[in-house]
């Protein structure tokens, strides 16, 4: 896979023993765009003044490394950026990088989240996770920097503290949009343990006058519980789940 197939339809699971990250060139941005990119950012920013223009690692390509190895390229930029993708026809349009976390249950269910109005997805059902900030200049992005930034998120969303090397390096997924995600497997909590941790992180973020990220959970265990919840989903979600319940059976759904 090179970055000419950055945007497939559908999305991709993939598996790989060994992964390495590779800091690319931050791409030139022809001036016509960089307008037209403004125009966009500002107007996204007017109907969401929540969005901000912070600091974010986009894919710039993945390739195969032998028969079990996977390159990620990735770059230095803003979310701004992203507004090239409302710009029919955009050169420089970069897709994100991030990382999620399959946080299961004792009975072999998957907690999902539904993004809350303030975001940029709102109402949209995913795994907990977020896109990959990048190092301190001349820093890079290792597998050590993904788990650490898969914690944080998880802990943000959701309420659950688990130590980066409890998490396990599970697929790469691959959205339809072309958006690049670190999948990590946390270790099995009690239902009543993630509701009541959820609640709290809700009753908190709202007693600070915010929205939290999450504006509802919800604990699936197959496609049918996900076709149950109104909203757009994911394109992983649905993919992920049945790999969950083949990894559950022992088989390679």
């Amino acid at each position: 896979m090179t970055e000419a197939a950055l945007r497939p339809s559908g999305a991709e699971l993939l598996e790989v023993r060994r992964l390495r990250l590779v800091e690319g060139a931050v791409p030139r941005v022809p001036a016509d765009e960089l307008v037209v990119m403004n125009r966009a950012w500002d107007e996204a920013v007017r109907a969401n003044p929540s969005l901000f223009d912070g600091p974010v690692a986009s894919c710039a390509g993945m390739e195969r490394e032998g028969p079990d190895g996977l390159v990620l390229s990735w770059v230095r930029t803003t979310y701004r950026l992203y507004a090239l993708r409302l710009v029919p026809g955009a050169t420089s349009w970069l897709p994100n990088l991030f990382v999620s976390v399959a946080q299961p249950t004792d009975d072999g269910r998957l907690l999902v989240g539904r993004m809350s109005p303030s975001t940029a997805d709102p109402g949209r059902w995913q795994l907990p996770g977020g896109s990959v900030e990048p190092p301190e200049e001349c820093a890079v992005i290792d597998e050590a920097v993904l788990r650490r930034n898969a914690a944080r998120e998880l802990a943000e969303e959701t309420g659950v503290e688990t130590a980066p090397g409890d998490l396990t390096r599970w697929l790469v997924t691959r959205e339809g949009n072309g958006n690049v995600g670190v999948l990590f497997l946390a270790p099995r909590r009690p239902e009543r343990f993630l509701r009541e941790r959820f609640a709290a992180v809700v009753s908190r973020e709202r007693a600070r006058g915010r929205d939290p990220e999450l504006d509802r959970i919800a604990l699936v265990g197959s496609p049918a519980g996900l076709a149950r919840l109104d909203g757009p989903h994911a394109d992983h979600l649905e993919p992920v789940v049945r790999r969950y319940r083949g990894l559950l059976s022992g088989g390679h759904a």
